[in-house]
């Protein structure tokens, strides 16, 4: 689905990236870990084509994405950024329905069909009733939603989301985990960068570990989640123990044991 060959990216000719290799298949949903300053927002920018590698290849579909048009580029992918300005002057059904841009015709118009994408986005993204109001006037977590929901009306083949529930309270949280999973099971292929390391191993099958701007761990979330690996990436007492109700190993911090701490 989409791969990244020897990628160094970054900003103003400084590399954040180094020498990244990753390979996300069709259908799978993965998690992008690692501490604040790894990259996990780079390397998502640059797998969307936000940003220009400075070095390496990423592929989407098995074609250089430096060959794809933007407009084409959505119509594959969809992708949801940490943070956004929101237009003044627009609705949230409006903002969603910015989505469909890339599906739009000659003309540009929006027809049945996508107004039927913009109305079940909003469903499934439960944002029905924020549909009327004004975008630039919504709370953090409402707006987390909202772009969420534009994502989906966007398209679901290849989601590529940075934070996606940083702003959303616990119950929000898990919703839009259940989203992310019933999308995958649909078919959907899915990478999302978190913080929340028991979210991500509750929900999905293969982490990303990135640190230093490298891959540091890759694999099944039952062989690479343990006590060792954590503490090694984040550089803190973490133990590990399974989930009451699905078994799935979960992180518990060590109070005062940071970096540095004996």
């Amino acid at each position: 689905m989409i791969r990244a060959s020897g990628l160094r990216s970054g900003y103003g000719g400084r590399a954040v990236l180094h020498g990244v290799d990753l390979r996300l298949a069709a259908g799978e949903f993965a998690a992008l870990l690692g501490p604040n300053g790894s990259g996990k927002t780079t390397l998502l920018l640059t797998l969307a084509g936000v940003l220009t590698p400075l070095d390496g290849r990423v592929e989407l579909d098995g074609r250089d994405l430096a060959r794809i048009s933007a407009r084409e580029r959505a119509r594959l992918a969809s992708c949801v950024p940490q943070s956004v300005q929101v237009p003044q002057g627009f609705t949230v059904r409006e903002l969603v329905r910015m989505g469909r841009y890339a599906h739009a015709g000659f003309f540009g118009g929006c027809g049945p069909e996508d107004e039927a994408a913009v109305d079940a986005a909003l469903s499934e993204a439960r944002c029905q009733e924020l549909a009327p109001r004004e975008a630039c006037g919504l709370s953090g977590g409402e707006r987390q939603r909202v772009l969420l929901a534009r994502a989906l009306c966007q398209g679901r083949r290849l989601l590529l989301l940075d934070e996606p529930t940083s702003a959303l309270d616990l119950a929000r949280r898990v919703e839009a985990f259940d989203l992310l999973a019933a999308q995958h099971r649909a078919g959907g292929t899915v990478l999302a960068a978190a913080h929340d390391l028991n979210l991500a191993a509750l929900y999905c099958p293969r982490l990303i570990f990135l640190k230093g701007g490298r891959v540091a761990l890759d694999g099944p979330t039952a062989e690479v989640f343990t006590e060792a690996n954590l503490k090694d990436i984040y550089e803190t007492d973490i133990r590990v123990a399974p989930h009451p109700v699905t078994g799935a190993p979960q992180a518990h911090m060590v109070p005062g044991a940071g970096p540095g701490r004996p």
